[in-house]
């Protein structure tokens, strides 16, 4: 049973996305931009799309959309936040591939009125969040595709060892979800 759409009693359901697939980080490093502007490629989008709409078969609603402040994982966000009626992106700098996962805890705690927290950053930050929120361990024992995502359910304050792993699904399989 994949589907969520709502809370059982105090637990929220944290969304984990990974960013679509981007620029090549060498051909782009040749730009002379900083890798933090590393943007999604024209399939990158048009692959999100697809994994995007399959998600919303197995999550009905998001009400909190949050993102990493850099632009691939930002314009991952959007084409969710287009899909899920035009939700607003909350930047959290705590989503960065450095972020400290006790600081991204310590706002997760500020949305606890949400059902469901959607979030979109980057490996192997994200499995060792993953990790983290399930284990308290600070090692990645999850690995997430690009455009890969799992679910968590957490049943008190977020923090270490707060968290359930209710699902895990690579893009392929959502975006055979599309088409159904």
């Amino acid at each position: 049973h994949l589907v969520t759409t709502t809370r059982d009693g105090d637990a929220m359901q944290l969304l984990i996305i990974r960013h679509g697939i981007a620029a090549d980080k060498f051909e782009f490093a040749r730009t002379g931009r900083d890798d933090t502007e590393r943007p999604l490629t024209k399939e990158g989008k048009r692959q999100m799309r697809r994994v995007v709409n399959g998600m919303r078969r197995v999550v009905r609603s998001i009400d909190v959309l949050a993102s990493s402040p850099l632009v691939r994982a930002a314009q991952t966000a959007s084409i969710v936040a287009n899909e899920y009626d035009e939700l607003f992106i909350h930047t959290v700098p705590e989503l960065s591939p450095e972020g400290e996962p006790a600081a991204f805890a310590r706002w997760l705690r500020t949305q606890r009125e949400a059902n469901v927290v959607a979030v979109v950053g980057h490996e192997p930050h994200l499995g060792m969040l993953t990790t983290w929120l399930m284990t308290g361990s600070r090692e990645s024992h999850v690995t997430l595709e690009k455009s890969g995502a799992c679910m968590l359910e957490i049943d008190e304050q977020p923090g270490a060892r707060s968290a359930t792993l209710q699902w895990s699904l690579t893009p392929e399989v959502m975006k055979r979800l599309s088409k159904k």
